[in-house]
This record gives C-alpha cells, sequence and structure tokens, in this order.
C-alpha cells in the first residue's frame, strides 16, 4: 500500500480525535497564548529592569511594576483557562477515538475477523491509545504553547537586535537538523514496542482463556517460560526505545546548548565592540534564547510522537479496512423448501481438503444430526452454512439461491447458530438474552420458557448479574441463554455446533431435548453425544468420515446397516 493510501485511512482516525472538539482547543490555544504572552513580558521587565539600573531604561519602577502586575494576570488567565479546558480536549479526544475504532470493528464481517489475531485490537484499544493520548495528544497544547513562545520571542529578539538574531538563527540550524534526523528513529522504536506488546497481549490471553488446561496438564513452567519469552520481547524493545529518547533529549540538549553559548560569546563581543548592544540586551537575548531553545527540545520529543502514534494508527487503519464486502442478494428471513449441499468441497489450505463431494438435503422444518468422529469435518459444514468463508467448490443452496449470492447480513436475519463456547456478558440475564435490544416482554417470556430459563430467571430474576463471561452461571444455564437468544430472534434455522460438548449427560440431554421440542424451525445439530433418545427424534442423521458423508438416513436405518454409524454409536455406549 502507498503512503498515499495509509495516510488516506489514517485521516478518518485523526479526526475523531478532533470531531466536535475544537471549542476546547481553541481555549487551550488561547491559554497557550496569554500564558506565552506572560513569559513574553517577563522576559522584557528583565531587559528593561537590567537597563534600569545601568541606567539605560526610560521607563520608572512603578511602570514596570505595572506591566509585572499585567503579566500576572495574563499568566493567571491562562492557567485558569488551561485547568477547565485541557483535561476536557484529552478526555473528549480519546473517548472519540475509541469509540470510532469500536464501531469500525463492529462493521467487519465474520469472514474477515475469523482470520486475523484479536489481539491486535485488544492492544490497539489499550496499549497503542495510551500511547497516542501521551505522546501526541498529550503534548499537542504544550507544543503549541512552546511554538507561539517561539514566534513571539524571535519577534523580540529581532526588535532588540537585527544582527544578533541572526547569528543566533545560524546557531539554531544544527539543533534542527539533529532533531529531524533522530524522530524517524523514534518512531520506528516505538512501532517496535507496539508489535511486541501486542505479541505479549495475544500470549497473555491465550494463557488466561487456557487456564484450567494448563493446570491440568501440568503445564505451568512451560507456559511461564512462553511467558519468559514474550516479555523479555516487551523490555528488550522497551529499552531501545529508551535509549532512542535519551539519545533524541541528549541532543537536542547538547545542540542547544551549543546555540545559548555560542549566542552569549557573540552577544558579549558585540556590546564591548560597542555595536549598540547592552548589558540589557544581552541578558534578554540569553532569556529568550530559553524560548528559541524550546521548539528545538519540545518538537523532537513531539514529533517522534506523533509519528510514532501514527504508526500505531496506521496500523490500526489497515488491519480495520481489511473486510469482506458484504455484497450479494437481499433475501426474506423464511425457508419454505431447504437447504441443498452439492458436491462441496473445502480446505483450508490448499492441498488439505477438509471437506469433499459432499452431499446434502435438509429440509425446511426438520431436525439433522451431524456426526463422527474428531475431525470428520462437521463443524466446518456448519461454519460453511453460515458464511464463514465462501472459497469453497459446490454449491450451497437456501431455497435454490446460491449461498454466495447471497448478502451475509440478510443470512443472518435467517439463521442463528448456537456453539459450545457461549459468550456471556458481565451484564443481567434480560440483558444477555436481548443481547441489549428491545423486545415485547410476551417475546422475551416464550424465549425463556422455550429455552428452559425459566427456572433460572424464577429463582434469581431476570435482572441477576451473570458475572464475567457467565461466571455465575452454570454451562447447562449459558447454553439455554444462547437457545434464548436464538429464539429472540424468531430465525428460521437455528445451528448447534457442539452446544453440549463441555457439559454432563443430563444437562446435556435437557439442552437437546430443549431444542428438539422447538417445532416450526429447521435445525441442524453437530453433536458428539450419541445419545439415542435425542438420535431417534432426528429427522435424518448425516454421518461423515474424512471430511465426506459415509452414510444418512434415519437412525433405525442406520443401525439395521451396521456400518459406520452403527460401530461410532456401539463404540459410544462402552
Amino acid at each position: 500500500m502507498s503512503k498515499i493510501e495509509v495516510k488516506a485511512l489514517r485521516r478518518p482516525f485523526l479526526k475523531e480525535l478532533f470531531r466536535s472538539n475544537k471549542c476546547n482547543l481553541t481555549m487551550t490555544v488561547i491559554a497557550a497564548l496569554l500564558c506565552a504572552a506572560a513569559e513574553l513580558v517577563i522576559s522584557w521587565l528583565i531587559k528593561e529592569i537590567a537597563d534600569l539600573i545601568s541606567g539605560n531604561c526610560p521607563y520608572g519602577i512603578g511602570t514596570l511594576l505595572a506591566v509585572a502586575g499585567g503579566a500576572a494576570a495574563l499568566f493567571l488567565a491562562g492557567g485558569v483557562l488551561d485547568r477547565v479546558f485541557l483535561s476536557e480536549f484529552r478526555a473528549k479526544a480519546m473517548k472519540q477515538y475509541r469509540e470510532y475504532v469500536f464501531d469500525r470493528l463492529m462493521e467487519k464481517g465474520i469472514q474477515a475477523f475469523s482470520g486475523e489475531n484479536s489481539s491486535l485490537y485488544i492492544s490497539a484499544l489499550s496499549n497503542d491509545v495510551n500511547t497516542i493520548e501521551t505522546d501526541f495528544i498529550g503534548k499537542l497544547q504544550n507544543t503549541i504553547q512552546v511554538g507561539i513562545e517561539f514566534i513571539g520571542a524571535l519577534a523580540l529578539m529581532i526588535w532588540c537586535s537585527p544582527l544578533l538574531t541572526l547569528i543566533a538563527i545560524g546557531f539554531s540550524l544544527v539543533p534542527i537538523l539533529v532533531s529531524v534526523a533522530l524522530g524517524n528513529k523514534a518512531a520506528k522504536a516505538e512501532k517496535d514496542v507496539s508489535d511486541q506488546k501486542e505479541n505479549y497481549t495475544g500470549m497473555l490471553k491465550d494463557a488466561l482463556t487456557g487456564f484450567s488446561v494448563i493446570k491440568s496438564f501440568k503445564a505451568e513452567k512451560s507456559i511461564a517460560h512462553l511467558h519468559d519469552h514474550s516479555n523479555a520481547g516487551v523490555a528488550e524493545s522497551s529499552k531501545k526505545r529508551t535509549k532512542v529518547k535519551v539519545l533524541v533529549s541528549y541532543a537536542s540538549e547538547f545542540a542547544g546548548a551549543i546555540l545559548q553559548i555560542g549566542v552569549f560569546f557573540v552577544a558579549a563581543a558585540l556590546a564591548l565592540s560597542g555595536r549598540g548592544i547592552t548589558a540589557g540586551t544581552a541578558i534578554v537575548f540569553v532569556q529568550l534564547l530559553n524560548y528559541v531553545l524550546g521548539p528545538i527540545r519540545v518538537f523532537p520529543e513531539f514529533f517522534a510522537g506523533a509519528m510514532a502514534s501514527f504508526g500505531l494508527i496506521d496500523k490500526l487503519a489497515q488491519a480495520l479496512n481489511k473486510n469482506v464486502p458484504d455484497e450479494g442478494e437481499q433475501i426474506e428471513p423464511q425457508l419454505t423448501e431447504g437447504i441443498s449441499v452439492r458436491n462441496l468441497a473445502f480446505a483450508y489450505e490448499e492441498g488439505k481438503p477438509v471437506l469433499s463431494d459432499v452431499d446434502a438435503e435438509l429440509r425446511a422444518g426438520g431436525c439433522y444430526a451431524l456426526v463422527g468422529g474428531s475431525g470428520s469435518g462437521k463443524s466446518t459444514l456448519l461454519n460453511l452454512l453460515m458464511a464463514s468463508s465462501r472459497d469453497y467448490q459446490g454449491q450451497i443452496l437456501y431455497d435454490g439461491k446460491e449461498l454466495k449470492t447471497i448478502s451475509t447480513g440478510s443470512l443472518y436475519d435467517l439463521v442463528s447458530i448456537i456453539q459450545q463456547n457461549v459468550f456471556v456478558f458481565n451484564s443481567t440475564i434480560r440483558d444477555n438474552i436481548t443481547m441489549f435490544s428491545d423486545f415485547p416482554e410476551e417475546e422475551i417470556d416464550r424465549a425463556v420458557r422455550l429455552s428452559g430459563l425459566k427456572k433460572l430467571v424464577d429463582e434469581k430474576g431476570a435482572d441477576y448479574l451473570c458475572g464475567e463471561n457467565g461466571a455465575g452461571l452454570s454451562g447447562g444455564e449459558r447454553q439455554r441463554i444462547s437457545i434464548a437468544r436464538a429464539l429472540l430472534r424468531k430465525t428460521p434455522v437455528l445451528f448447534v455446533d457442539e452446544a453440549t460438548a463441555s457439559l454432563d449427560a443430563e444437562t446435556s440431554f435437557e439442552v437437546l431435548d430443549a431444542i428438539l421440542k422447538l417445532d416450526g424451525y429447521t435445525r441442524v445439530i453437530v453433536t458428539h453425544d450419541l445419545d439415542e433418545n435425542v438420535l431417534r427424534r432426528c429427522t435424518g442423521l448425516f454421518a461423515l468420515k474424512n471430511g465426506a458423508i459415509s452414510e444418512r438416513g434415519s437412525f433405525e436405518d442406520l443401525m439395521a446397516r451396521k456400518g459406520y454409524f452403527y460401530s461410532l454409536f456401539t463404540v459410544s455406549q462402552k
């Protein structure tokens, strides 16, 4: 992607920092103007007081005291404005930025998001946002003030001595060149830190998600080694960034010192040679050089911080831009004929087929079970029916319409899925069922009753807080919430993917029984649990083996054949 294209992607993210925030920024700039004016007046006072002592000042002590009082008033007014509006500007900027990023993230399709590392977004909304706030937004107001002071100081220097000002500008070229040379180096170091923190966040998320697995397999030391390796990467990149920042700081300070000492020696030489330079002028030049040095000290840091922030924004913007457009035909949320799968083949990696020559007819209103050993392709087939990928061969037809031609947004009005890993938000039972949308009370009650949640709601109430990821609920209760969500949406097609894999036998039967009782829905169930009481109630069974359908038919038919399904079922009963 070209630099022009990357900048175009970055632009809306930067706009969010300042959208509806210009008033706050303007007031902070006014505060900076007032403070800068006060400091420049103080510099002028230092000159006049020095000249007053040597007898070269045209003003009296009373006038100088009045000017000092005015400078104090300017400084106080600037401080009040800064206190009120700077915090508001920063808070609003980052709030809008986070909201915009999250909204863009929610716009991504399942196909696009499933192939990405979620740690990138976690890091972008935590570590990277902090960097942007600290190194860009946080330094913006101070940089503006320093710039105003620089302009004012330069004007005052020209008024005092154009010759000495010209000499000072010549000396200033050294620190300017230093800041330009080191800015890009600092930006690269900041991006390296972001990348390492992203890797660390991903590792940490995996460790916490798989905590029980780690403990049961006694893999603590191995995981700790992976953690330490990832943590060392963060530490090393942070160390390199610190080295670059120290280099930028010391190089700027050293170049600034050359400027200040050089100009002071020149001022002394001009004063001694009788070129019209008074002691007050020499002193004020030293004072004003602090403001000339300000940009030389601050701008490199701000430039480095801005470049680093832009790099982080660019990385995020490019990731969010990678999406599969939701193109296709809008269909009605109803299934009248059924779903047809014809000669379906699919592979995640070229040359490694997961499904091959799969044919299946799923009539509307029927209940079908996909069974088979681990890795047989059951979940992959179900995911393809949910449009997880369009890179398949063959056909998937909904009422005769090819899935590839159907808008995914439209498809999700037709189908819902209940998965093994049900995510429950740290909110009420009601919110988790409705997914924070408004529904008529009678529809919520119906979903609660049909999903088997009525007992839980009666005992704990609809406003019971479920805890982080449903920690306050049992596995069966979480699954029933997932069923209730699907029922509330009233999609005529319901897919169930290993929804009972982590449940005990009794709870597993209760959950599947609730699904089987849903008359009028087309249900496709992927299950490892070969419960005869469940399978006998299915319209048809499909036994998958090595990515192909080995057998199909009713439970009675497949058992009578004494083939692959018979073997699976017999082994499962032991």
